[in-house]
């Protein structure tokens, strides 16, 4: 099996819309989460989410360009668009068939069905925008990053909610380790901060009632009370070893796991034992090729959600055995909320700047956890310390779990 390395990265999200400003925040401890601003909450029980500021698609691509593309689009395009550029790719020097995109995203664009909603009840079926379906539908955000890259290779919408972006990095992971491309553009993104969106996780008692930026989004605390909901994409250039090596390429991190599983459970709850997401981190594992007492760190899930946060506990003795309270915990969602189909994809560029630099950050607003809650989640301190292998973890609604392991990378 070929290695597989990390080149090149780029994000959109609450804490700054380059990767430079987004690492910086997390290390110092920021938390980007605030009042919603994209509509009035007045009525809604959730009033706080993880909104991107100061985006402007304009700075990344043409008007026209833009105007095709719904927010989810434009965050994924715009990180792709980063993450090219600094892994160096051009793509007039590639095989472009042999560049692939595999990006996901778990609902597509809810404004856009919103906004064309209105106009059909206001004024009949002759007054849908002709654009209506290709804004909406999931898969454009991978279209429109091959168009705007010109990557022509396997092209694939991971859906698999809050996993789509993790399953997508292991995908292509996958991909190019079986020797189908050189390179491939990875990760997820989502932009479903809208009425909709927040009254449908509301209705589902998912979201937090607090209105305290500090205290909404506590994962592993015992004061947990529901997720906060975030927006943003995340996009890795994977890209073969030799491929890169051959071209000089800077390297981040090595990737070298993948699991995935499905607890065959439940729509919206967790397996209580945690054993399906036990059985992707063991995959990843061994898939490796390392023992649990080797993994240093771990980017958890960490919804703040009563099940989630207990359920990933329960799973994660269950895959490291006693290594489980040797391993550094934490969750990069007390600082941006959870970005559902791009969670997985910004958390994974978290993972590749733990290995790099060797920092493990604060899980925020987080102070006290409960009962059987009692690893070591990096609450009130970061730690400073060589990352030689680190796992991120991510868990769907329908039961799908998908976990990838990072190395820092050695010659």
């Amino acid at each position: 099996m070929k290695r597989v390395v990390v080149t090149g990265m780029g994000a959109v999200t609450p804490l700054g819309n380059t990767v430079e400003e987004f690492w910086a925040n997390i290390k110092a401890g920021k938390v980007g989460i605030g009042p919603i601003t994209k509509f009035d909450t007045t009525e809604y029980k959730a009033k706080v989410a993880g909104e991107v500021r100061d985006f402007k698609p304009d700075e990344y691509m043409d008007f026209k360009t833009a105007k095709r593309m719904e927010p989810f689009s434009q965050y994924a395009a715009a990180s792709a668009l980063m993450a090219v550029k600094d892994a160096g790719i051009e793509i007039e020097k590639e095989d472009a068939y042999r560049c692939g995109v595999i990006v996901g995203s778990g609902v597509g664009s809810m404004q856009a069905t919103e906004r064309e909603h209105k106009r059909l009840m206001e004024f009949g079926p002759n007054k849908i925008g002709p654009l209506y379906i290709p804004l909406m539908i999931g898969n454009m955000a991978a279209g429109n990053i091959a168009i705007v890259t010109g990557f022509k290779g396997k092209n694939v919408d991971v859906v698999t909610a809050c996993a789509s972006g993790t399953n997508s990095i292991g995908e292509a992971f996958r991909t190019i380790q079986c020797g189908e491309a050189d390179v491939v553009l990875a990760g997820g993104t989502e932009a479903a901060i809208c009425p909709m969106g927040v009254a449908g996780f509301c209705a589902l008692k998912a979201l937090s009632t607090s209105e305290d930026p500090m205290k909404a989004s506590i994962p592993f605390d015992k004061n947990r009370d529901g997720f906060v909901l975030g927006e943003g994409a995340g996009v890795i250039v994977l890209e073969e070893y030799e491929h890169a090596k051959a071209r000089g390429a800077k390297i981040y991190a090595e990737m070298v796991g993948y699991g995935a599983s499905c607890d065959a459970y439940h729509i919206t709850s967790p397996e209580e034992s945690g054993i399906g997401a036990a059985h992707a981190m063991m995959a990843a594992i061994k898939d490796a090729g390392i023992e649990p007492s080797e993994l240093d760190y771990i980017n958890a899930h960490g919804t703040s959600t009563h099940h989630n946060d207990l359920f990933e506990t329960r799973a994660i003795k269950t895959a490291l055995g006693e290594s489980a309270y040797n391993v550094k915990i934490n969750s990069t969602k007390s600082m941006t909320g959870h970005l559902l189909g791009a969670a997985g994809a910004i958390e994974a560029i978290v993972l590749a700047k733990s290995c790099q630099e060797g920092f493990i950050h604060q899980t925020m607003g987080s102070q006290e956890t409960e009962e059987e809650m009692d690893l070591n989640y990096c609450f009130g301190r970061s730690y400073e310390q060589e990352v030689k292998y680190a796992m991120s973890n991510s868990l769907g609604f329908g039961g799908h779990n998908a976990s990838i392991i990072m190395k820092k990378f050695e010659e």
